[in-house]
């Protein structure tokens, strides 16, 4: 019976270098997984950082149109022949090479019967211009896109899409309708 009182008795728990030793394991284990999300939230954090400022240069490059899309007419056949529109950078905005010898600016027509790009589109500076082929800040170029190689005439009551796409930025859409008489000169707002 002797044997059986000492078990009963034994209340012996764990001891301090035993204690010591999880609670080290729970720290251990605690700064990893500190570690993991720290790590995790300085990725996105970088991601995001990289998004912004990709979106920040998308946005510095774009065009603005100033003042009214100009349309030139035929009354005899009731034809558009060119279209005229006047273009700024926004504030702060990249230079945009509108050099026509070396054209990386596309310009594109379309309405319900065709799509084309206009490879024949003239540049006119307006006012300030520090002579090179770059919209810079405070300068206009006026651009002229003829029509006549379009597979079908643009004439009355139609509404159509021009498209001024650089090299990066945003695009500029410009639609306008024809009005229902055709003049040898109209304005489209």
């Amino acid at each position: 019976m002797n044997p059986l009182k000492k078990m009963m008795k034994d209340e012996s728990g764990i001891t301090a270098l035993e204690t010591a030793i999880i609670l080290i394991a729970f720290v251990v284990v605690a700064a990893v997984f500190a570690f993991t999300i720290l790590s995790a939230g300085t990725f996105t954090t970088e991601r995001s950082k990289e998004a912004v400022y990709a979106g920040l240069s998308e946005v510095r490059g774009s065009l603005e149109l100033r003042g009214s899309v100009i349309a030139n007419g035929i009354t005899s056949t009731e034809t558009i022949t060119s279209v005229v529109f006047t273009l700024a950078n926004v504030a702060g905005g990249e230079p945009v090479d509108f050099s026509t010898t070396n054209r990386v600016v596309i310009i594109e027509y379309r309405d319900t019967n065709q799509r084309q790009e206009i490879t024949d589109w003239s540049v006119n500076w307006l006012g300030y211009n520090d002579g090179d082929s770059l919209l810079e800040e405070r300068e206009l170029v006026e651009i002229t896109c003829p029509l006549g190689s379009l597979s079908t005439a643009l004439g009355k009551n139609t509404t159509f899409v021009v498209e001024v796409k650089p090299p990066s930025g945003a695009v500029v859409n410009i639609q306008r309708t024809t009005p229902s008489g055709i003049d040898p000169v109209m304005d489209l707002n």
